[in-house]
């Protein structure tokens, strides 16, 4: 049973978040303002946001695969785009909603390094929400992006598992046909997909580990369409028809891709993004596995630097 001086501190302690001031909470909110996540999420801006909420930053910004900007603004511009502006909060206002709760509306314009404003620059309204923890207010959500992160997070534990999957495949089943090196990692690129079907123009790689290199050992290409099933929630290959080799190519890989043949045949007829797409995933590979690894290197070709 808690002592009768700890509840009083408990009781004071809500009281306190109850009655602060409008004035110490624009404060508090300007101050807060300094650490909403744009570009970048600053480690020390652990202290000035509620634990569940820097933990999905953290996640999204640290531990997931590197995502591509453009389908992520919401998440790399906060506040501010890929201009090379400043952004300048203003407080609009700020309501307390409950004893733990508060929501400031934050004025955002946008200048240049020197201090000044375009004349054209529109002001943004946002919503950046308090929640009173441990005798301090905290920034716990920024323009409802919480909720957002805890989707994007799912649906990216989702594709992880499936490209696992996939690349599990295709070291078990295909990689055991060609010259064997160290280490065996795959390019996927994903032309389609549903729950159960994956479309791609797939490359196995072997390499072997030289210093800070991966050399290839061996190699190939393998286009289809991937059959999936779901035991326990995880999902597994149980079949892959591939495009033939030769003049038979063309037809069967419009009969296979059918509708996503289009976007097949551009992936696949772009060595300049076949080879951005393996540089990616070897560099996330890398990342993963904890490798010293900066270059890999084709025979009789230029090591490409990760």
């Amino acid at each position: 049973m808690k002592s009768p001086t700890l509840l009083i501190l408990c009781a004071a302690a809500l009281l306190i978040g109850c009655n602060t001031s409008e004035q110490q909470l624009r404060e508090r909110t300007a101050e807060l303002c300094q650490y909403i996540p744009d570009h970048e999420l600053l480690e020390r801006s652990e202290h000035f946001m509620t634990p569940d909420f820097y933990a999905v930053l953290d996640t999204m910004f640290y531990r997931l695969p590197a995502h591509e900007a453009m389908d992520h603004e919401w998440l790399y511009y906060f506040v501010t785009s890929n201009g090379g502006t400043i952004a300048d909060y203003e407080v609009a206002s700020v309501e307390q909603t409950d004893r733990t709760h508060a929501v400031a509306v934050i004025n955002v314009r946008q200048k240049w390094e020197d201090g000044s404003f375009a004349p054209d620059n529109d002001i943004e309204e946002h919503r950046l929400s308090m929640e009173y923890v441990n005798g301090q207010w905290l920034m716990s959500d920024f323009d409802g992006h919480k909720a957002d992160c805890i989707r994007y997070i799912a649906i990216n534990r989702r594709e992880q598992a499936v490209r696992q999957a996939v690349s599990d495949y295709l070291i078990r089943k295909i990689g055991t046909h060609y010259l064997q090196g160290e280490l065996c990692i795959p390019t996927l690129m994903m032309v389609a997909e549903t729950d159960s079907c994956i479309w791609g123009d797939f490359w196995v790689f072997w390499y072997n580990v030289s210093g800070d290199t991966l050399l290839t050992v061996s190699g190939g290409n393998h286009a289809g369409r991937m059959t999936l099933r779901y035991e326990n929630g995880k999902p597994q290959v149980t079949d892959f028809e591939q495009t033939e080799d030769g003049a038979g190519n063309e037809a069967g890989a419009k009969r296979i891709f059918g509708d996503h043949y289009d976007i097949y045949w551009n992936m696949h007829s772009n060595e300049r993004v076949r080879e951005a797409v393996r540089q990616e995933q070897l560099g996330e590979y890398i990342r993963c596995h904890g490798l010293n690894i900066r270059y890999y290197q084709d025979y009789g070709w230029p090591a490409v630097e990760l």
